[in-house]
């Protein structure tokens, strides 16, 4: 089996890289080959198969051909400009997020093209609980539609009808999953407007001050970076006839408030980290927080295998021992 990751140095593509090279098979079957590439060379991690990295970008006119003419039978497309980003450069948003993922879906068409249609991988699409506006119900289900409020939520929104129609019409087999926001997310804080999930966390866990620009009863719904790995791994090897013509699920996670997020940080670590947190209010970050998502249940992708924590105590802990705080 061939395995190509795009956005393999981000946080999520990184994680997922380590484990399939720990692992060494993905779906049952031994992994041969993996490429794994962002816009900066990923680091490899020694593997028991060869893993060939590279810097590009993937809305550049030939590289996504370049990437599909190897014919991975599993490609991860994790690449994207993340939400506040995306929000402020509205060109940028557009041209990585939903243009270059075009591109390598029809570059991914053009190779089953050139095989005769025996070519056909499994694409996994990392897409994101944005897709949904408010108003919202209390509970999100399944039959919810998506209305999203922000440029990085319709960008993903539109990837996710791309990436169905290509499935639909036989190009590909694909699945989209709708990640939770990821927290707690290691390393430094980047342009995600999610990003003070984490920080709250994180920074105090290290002994560092951190930033809540948000009020203490926002509430918003989480999963680990253990558990984002295992919703890409599960996709990878699930059987899609099982979807139908809906690729997009929403993942499991779960649902507290800010306030909770900081008792469960008092439990885990005591009040000298919870002390480290400064309120600042940020009308911006706040703006765009008033039009996500709350909580969900997700049914459908429970039912058919995907997991995540049941309590932030646990998220918090997961990222205590995979980062070794």
């Amino acid at each position: 089996m061939k395995v190509l990751v795009i956005g393999a140095a981000g946080m999520v593509g990184r994680k997922l890289v380590e484990r399939l090279a720990r692992d060494g098979a993905l779906a049952g079957r031994k992994i041969a080959a993996m490429t794994a590439v962002d816009i900066v060379t990923p680091t490899p991690p020694a593997a028991p198969f060869p893993i060939a990295t590279d810097a590009c970008d993937i809305a550049s006119l030939y590289v996504p051909r370049q990437l599909a003419a190897s014919r991975p039978d599993v490609v991860f497309l994790l690449a994207s400009v993340v939400s506040g980003e995306a929000e402020a450069d509205f060109d940028k948003g557009y041209g990585i997020n939903l243009d270059g993922t075009r591109m390598i879906l029809d570059a991914l068409r053009r190779e089953q093209a050139l095989s005769g249609g025996d070519y056909k991988p499994r694409v996994v699409f990392t897409s994101s609980i944005a897709v949904f506006g408010a108003p919202f119900p209390e509970t999100i289900g399944d039959e919810f539609f998506t209305t999203p409020l922000t440029s990085y939520g319709t960008q993903k929104a539109i990837c996710e009808l791309l990436l169905s129609d290509y499935s639909r019409r036989g190009f590909l087999d694909g699945i989209a999953i709708r990640l939770p926001t990821i927290c707690v997310r290691p390393g430094k804080p980047n342009k995600a407007a999610s990003g003070f999930f984490s920080n709250i966390i994180r920074e105090p866990l290290a002994g560092l001050p951190a930033v809540l620009p948000v009020d203490d009863d926002v509430r918003h719904h989480h999963a680990s970076p253990r558990a984002a790995v295992g919703f890409l791994l599960h996709a990878a090897s699930l059987d899609l006839a099982q979807l139908g013509a809906r690729r997009a699920l929403t993942m499991p996670g779960v649902s507290v408030t800010v306030a909770e997020q900081i008792e469960a940080l008092r439990r885990v670590a005591g009040e000298k980290a919870v002390a480290l947190i400064k309120r600042e209010p940020d009308e911006t970050i706040r703006r765009i927080v008033a039009g996500w998502p709350r909580q969900f249940d997700a049914k459908r992708a429970e039912a058919l295998g995907f997991r995540a924590e049941t309590d932030f105590d646990a998220i918090i802990r997961a990222h205590i021992e995979d980062e070794h705080v």
